[in-house]
């Protein structure tokens, strides 16, 4: 419980178990949201010993300061597909437990964007979702022909799933789509017709994005599959722009969209920033290097209308501080990532940036996105490398909330390897400018920006 809490207030204790509010079930998290939010509320909890206690409060929509042991307040469903693309599936032996676990819980579709594919859930999931007001759903859906789902999905009701979307049309619930290509399977005319099939949900599906399927070489006893070359993700690209342009037309979004590494693949220019919609397919690598591009160049303009002289502010000082650092990312956008440090110290040459491209020998050469680098790939291919003061590190390589790579590589262990300080910078563009500067995030409140706490010199052993 939080401390000076109502919750306090009430003596609950660790270990009770919420069971109803104003006499409805608590299921998870969303029940107690939904029946939370009003004034007068009856809450009848188990202790832990099993007495039951009924507890009542008028809080005024003020937080209760109930902490519960998970954020679902519920055990977390598990999928039931074997997809041939699924990435969990492609993962070496020996790593941690958490890792391994394949999540298809509509649940977490709201609190954390996941995509879902709807084989798990049932009837009083969707009639929840309709009466609770949850939006968006994330959905993969991969294909509208139901046979080649089950087939691709390994399960034979992954065909007859897709009837829930609409349901959730008929309730006007807002979705997204995801469409993980694979040759030979749902791409060429079954792309065509599964974009056709899914814009008929428009404007209640608000936006789909089409990705190259992942292949690690870890692959022994899984279905075979063909990575993208150039010629067919530039096919891809032709009849996903080619459905951009009847939806534009049609409807006033494009509503479907490639991934970046689609264009990168192809060797083509990546769409300028009105076709992407305001982005809102970020999460799966749609428009990322087009909005950096963006973020990059707005926060030199910033910077260069707010800068202050040298002699009052210590911002500008440590901006035109001369300096050597470096910068470790992908291979996929790296050649993005160079034209936008270039563009960064062209504005400000005392900074020298010194940028690798990291090249996954963990999972195999196919995989390229940053997101995906282990520690021991970074430690190993940059030993030896001129990395200057400070190392930046993004930080879509670590576990959310924490330092830790993949391969359980802390960031400190990284910094006792290569001998330097390690930043790690979030990865929108704005912060890639800071970074470099050595301003750290961008204004926390106050005004000034934070400095980052690697940019003194660390004790290393």
């Amino acid at each position: 419980m939080k401390p000076g809490s109502i919750a306090e207030e009430l003596e609950l204790a660790p270990g009770d178990l919420l069971l109803e509010i104003n006499g409805n079930e608590i299921q998870d998290v969303f029940d107690y949201k939904y029946y939370e939010d009003s004034e007068n509320m009856v809450m009848l909890v188990e202790k832990a010993d099993g007495e039951l206690w009924e507890l009542e409060t008028w809080h005024y929509h003020e937080d209760m300061g109930i902490v519960f042991e998970n954020g679902l307040m519920s055990d977390y469903k598990s999928c039931c597909n074997k997809c041939i693309f699924c990435f969990i599936d492609q993962m070496p032996p020996g790593m941690r437990e958490t890792l391994y676990f394949k999540d298809d819980d509509s649940r977490l579709s709201f609190l954390q964007g996941n995509y879902i594919t709807l084989t798990n859930m049932k009837e009083e999931d969707i009639e929840r979702i309709i009466r609770f007001h949850l939006a968006p759903i994330n959905i993969s859906v991969h294909t509208t022909n139901p046979g080649l789902r089950c087939r691709m999905l390994h399960n034979r009701f992954a065909g007859e799933s897709l009837k829930k979307m609409d349901r959730l049309y008929e309730a006007q619930v807002p979705m997204n789509g995801q469409i993980v290509l694979c040759r030979g399977f749902n791409d060429g005319a079954e792309l065509e017709k599964t974009i056709e099939d899914l814009s008929r949900y428009l404007p209640y599906m608000q936006s789909l994005s089409v990705v190259p399927v992942g292949l690690s070489k870890f692959r022994d006893g899984l279905e075979p599959l063909e990575p993208f070359d150039r010629e067919s993700a530039a096919e891809a690209i032709e009849i996903i722009e080619r459905w951009q342009k009847k939806i534009v037309s049609e409807h006033g979004t494009h509503f479907v969209h490639a991934s970046d590494e689609f264009y990168i693949l192809a060797g083509r220019e990546l769409p300028e920033e009105e076709r992407y919609d305001g982005y809102p397919q970020l999460e799966n690598g749609v428009g990322m290097l087009r909005l950096l591009d963006r973020e990059v160049t707005d926060a030199l303009k910033e910077l260069e209308e707010e800068e202050l002289p040298e002699a009052v502010s210590p911002a500008a000082m440590q901006m035109h501080k001369r300096e050597t650092l470096s910068i470790a990312t992908g291979r996929l956008a790296y050649p993005y990532l160079k034209k936008q440090v270039e563009k960064i110290t062209g504005r400000y040459p005392e900074k020298k940036v010194c940028l690798y491209a990291v090249r996954n020998d963990f999972f195999g050469e196919m995989i390229t996105v940053a997101g995906l680098l282990t520690g021991q790939d970074v430690m190993r291919q940059l030993a030896g490398k001129r990395l200057g003061e400070r190392l930046l590190l993004p930080s879509c390589m670590f576990r959310s909330g924490e330092e830790v790579f993949l391969d359980d590589v802390t960031r400190t262990e990284v910094q006792n390897a290569l001998q330097v300080p390690v930043n790690i910078v979030k990865s929108g563009g704005r912060d890639l400018v800071y970074g470099i500067l050595g301003l750290g995030e961008p204004e926390d409140g106050t005004g000034e920006p934070i400095f980052y706490e690697g940019y003194e010199p660390l004790e290393l052993p």
